[in-house]
C-alpha cells in the first residue's frame, strides 16, 4: 500500500511540528511517511520517542531530539502533533498526555486496549479541543465512499449483509518480536492483541464502515469465536458476527495461519449482486445480475496528511474517535471473552518456508472465504474443529 503524493501546502503555511512515538517495527512506516511529508513542506519532524534512541542511519533524515519521556519531549520540542505507534497498552496514557499538552494526535490502531480507555482518550481530546485521528488507513480510501454510493444507489438491490475475509501468514518470530505480541494481558494491563483486533483489524473496521456500524451506538450485538493454532494467549484464527442498528449483519473471518496468504477484502452482499473491496489495493469489483463485472481503482488520502490539512486548512478529520466506536465494541467483546480455544493438533501443520517456522491450518483460506460469502460463523459450517458456540458481548 503505497502512500499518495502529498498536495502542495498553501504559500506561507508553516509546517506542523511533529513528534513520533515508536519508530521501529511498524513505526518505521510512520517515520518514512513523516519524512515524505517533511520533504513536501507539510510537517517538520522535531522529535522521536523510543526507549533506545535511533541511530543516525535509522532516522531517514536529519537528526532530531530523542527521549524516552514522551510528555517531556512534547514540551521541549513545542510539538503541535504526535504520531503514536507504540504497544497497544501504552496508547491511552500517551494519548491523554498529548491532549493535556494541547498536542493533536494520529493514534495507531487499535486505539486502546479497553472500551473504557478508548472513552478516556476521546474525552481527553474533546475536553482539550485537540484533534485525534485513529490510524485505520483503509478508511482514508476513496473507495469507501464509492462503495457506499454504489450500495446506496440500489446497484445490487437491498443490502443483506457485509462479509470480511482475511488470510495472512505470520511465523513464530512474529509472536516473539515483543513482550506484548500475542498477549491478552501483560501483568496487570490489558493488551488484547490478536487477529481480529490488531493485524487484520482493518477488515473489521472497514466492514463496519460499509454496514453503517462505525459508532458504538450503531452496534447492537457482538458474537465472537476465538481460536488459535500458535502457542499464544491471543487468537490467530477467529470470526465474529456483529449486528447493527441498521439491521445489516457483519461477519468477519480472519486468520494468520494461511498456507497461501492473499489480499484481505470486504464484500457487500445485495439481493441482486455484490460489491467486493480489496481495501489494501483500493480496488472495487461490482458484480450484478445481467451485467458484466466492473472493476475500478480509487485514490487514497493519507491520514497524517489529512490531520495536517485539518490543522492548517480546516479539513474534516477522516477517522475521528467516534468513527471507530463500533470497532471498539468488537475489541471489548474479544477482551471479555474466554481465552481462545487451541485448535487440535490434527488441524495444524508446521512449515519451514521462511526464516522461522510457521503454523498453518490447511483449508483455512477456503473457510474464511466461505464465511464472508455466506455470512456464517465457523460454528455454522461443517469444519470439524470449529467452535460449537459463539461468545456474546455483555
Amino acid at each position: 500500500m503505497s502512500a499518495p503524493h502529498p498536495t502542495e501546502p498553501p504559500t506561507g503555511t508553516p509546517p506542523v511540528r511533529v513528534v513520533l512515538a515508536g519508530a521501529r517495527g511498524h513505526g518505521r512506516w510512520h517515520l518514512e511517511n513523516v519524512r515524505r511529508l517533511e520533504e513536501a513542506g507539510r510537517v517538520r519532524l522535531v522529535g522521536v520517542c523510543e526507549l533506545t534512541p535511533l541511530e543516525a542511519g535509522e532516522l531517514a533524515g536529519p537528526p532530531v531530539a530523542q527521549s524516552a519521556d514522551f510528555a517531556a519531549l512534547l514540551e521541549s520540542t513545542g510539538a503541535e502533533a504526535a504520531v503514536v505507534c507504540t504497544p497497544i497498552q501504552a496508547h491511552a496514557p500517551m494519548a491523554v498526555a498529548a491532549a493535556e499538552r494541547g498536542v493533536h494526535l494520529l493514534l495507531e490502531k487499535p486505539p486502546a486496549a479497553t472500551l473504557a480507555e478508548f472513552t478516556r482518550i476521546a474525552d481527553a481530546a474533546r475536553g482539550a479541543g485537540t484533534a485525534c485521528q485513529i490510524g485505520f488507513q483503509s478508511l482514508g480510501s476513496h473507495a469507501v465512499a464509492a462503495v457506499r454510493e454504489l450500495a446506496g444507489s440500489g446497484a445490487i438491490g437491498a443490502v443483506t449483509g457485509v462479509g470480511a475475509a482475511g488470510a495472512w501468514a505470520r511465523d513464530e518470530a512474529y509472536w516473539s518480536r515483543a513482550p506484548w505480541a500475542g498477549r491478552r494481558r501483560l501483568g496487570s494491563r490489558d493488551v488484547v492483541d490478536g487477529v481480529l483486533t490488531n493485524p487484520l483489524a482493518h477488515a473489521v473496521a472497514t466492514a463496519l464502515a460499509l454496514a453503517g456500524g462505525e459508532r458504538a451506538e450503531d452496534v447492537t450485538d457482538v458474537r465472537v469465536e476465538l481460536l488459535r493454532a500458535n502457542d499464544i494467549e491471543a487468537d490467530d484464527t477467529s470470526c465474529v458476527r456483529i449486528r447493527t442498528a441498521a439491521g445489516v449483519p457483519v461477519v468477519a473471518a480472519l486468520t494468520l495461519c494461511a498456507e497461501q496468504p492473499g489480499e484481505p477484502y470486504v464484500v457487500v452482499h445485495g439481493e441482486r449482486g455484490r460489491i467486493t473491496f480489496w481495501y489494501k489495493q483500493d480496488r472495487v469489483r461490482l458484480e450484478r445480475a445481467g451485467h458484466e463485472a466492473e472493476e475500478t481503482v480509487h485514490g487514497r488520502t493519507d491520514l497524517l496528511e489529512n490531520l495536517v490539512a485539518h490543522l492548517r486548512q480546516g479539513a474534516d478529520l477522516l477517522v475521528p474517535p467516534e468513527r471507530t466506536g463500533g470497532f471498539m465494541r468488537l475489541l471489548e467483546a474479544v477482551r471479555l471473552a474466554p481465552a481462545p480455544r487451541p485448535l487440535p493438533a490434527s488441524a495444524v501443520r508446521v512449515v519451514h518456508d521462511g526464516p522461522a517456522p510457521r503454523r498453518v491450518v490447511p483449508g483455512v483460506e477456503a473457510l474464511v472465504a466461505s464465511s464472508a460469502q455466506n455470512l456464517r460463523l465457523f460454528s455454522e459450517t461443517e469444519t470439524p474443529w470449529s467452535s460449537p458456540t459463539a461468545v456474546g458481548a455483555p
